[in-house]
């Protein structure tokens, strides 16, 4: 017998078990915020405040978990890099699809079985420096990518992204018009070794990139920890500085193409940490 679909008053309520369970947790992680890492952790995550792009965004791949909000400006972009397989493909499939050649990389999988024209794969992870199963993202871009024109960033890595991009130089990742990550264990920023990692990589974002969208797995539920309620894992947006414009519109949330990662649950919408 199919199982009936969780009504909505249920939905909620598991959600917000959930969530209260995860905040638990988290807090015992965290243990005792200082009002210093309260304020410190509120300034980090405002790095996430998104602003509207020039152009509208579009969703590349399903309508659940592995589809993305991009803008349409794909126009002229050379090639695709997304670090972490899953057996969600649709994404890179969908950019392969539109003439962009895909390239992915995950050690921990075999692949797609049969995979889409101008989509490769290959058996490695993504890291810091390149050695034994990992490539760095200036040695993986320096192989792959042509000489010259725009790429496309998508990294799920399950929070191997700080890593990665702490030590990616300037000149490569100036190379993405747009970049889509799924940021992990943002709690951490209210801790001072977490602000350690997460701090020097929202920086360097910023300095070429601004944000044109966000949204909250609703695998992780929002939480509340020293007087905030906040989303602990985000997909982020990011458009190239050169091409979003000199307008700093505040973008609305959440977006109408916006779906749920599990659609079991209810959506996401994300706190607007960047607002107090």
């Amino acid at each position: 017998m199919a199982k009936r679909p969780m009504g909505r008053m249920r939905q909620k309520l598991v959600l917000t078990r959930r969530s209260a369970r995860r905040g638990r947790r988290i807090r015992r992680r965290i243990g005792l915020i200082r009002p210093p890492d309260r304020a410190l952790a509120r300034a980090l995550l405002r790095h996430f405040r998104p602003f509207r792009a020039p152009m509208p965004l579009i969703r590349v791949g399903p309508q659940e978990d592995g589809g993305y909000l991009v803008p349409d400006d794909l126009e002229g972009i050379v090639a695709a890099f997304s670090p972490g397989v899953s057996d969600v493909t649709g994404f890179d499939e969908a950019i392969a699809a539109r003439g962009i050649v895909c390239f992915l990389a995950d050690a921990s999988v075999t692949g797609p079985e049969n995979p889409p024209e101008g989509v490769h794969f290959e058996g490695l992870f993504l890291g810091g420096e390149t050695g034994g199963q990992a490539i760095s993202l200036d040695d993986w871009v320096a192989a792959r990518a042509p000489e010259a024109g725009d790429l496309l960033l998508q990294m799920d890595i399950e929070g191997a992204e700080y890593e990665v991009l702490n030590a990616v130089s300037e000149a490569v990742l100036g190379r993405f018009r747009i970049i889509v990550i799924e940021f992990h264990g943002l709690w951490r920023a209210f801790t001072p070794e977490g602000r350690a990692d997460l701090a020097p990589v929202l920086e360097k974002l910023a300095r070429q990139f601004r944000v044109v969208h966000v949204h909250g797995n609703n695998n992780a539920p929002p939480v509340r920890a020293g007087g905030m309620r906040f989303a602990p894992v985000l997909e982020v947006t990011y458009l190239r500085r050169d091409r979003a414009g000199v307008r700093m519109v505040e973008a609305e949330l959440p977006h109408p193409l916006d779906r749920p990662n599990d659609s079991a649950f209810l959506d996401v919408v994300v706190p607007r940490v960047w607002d107090g």
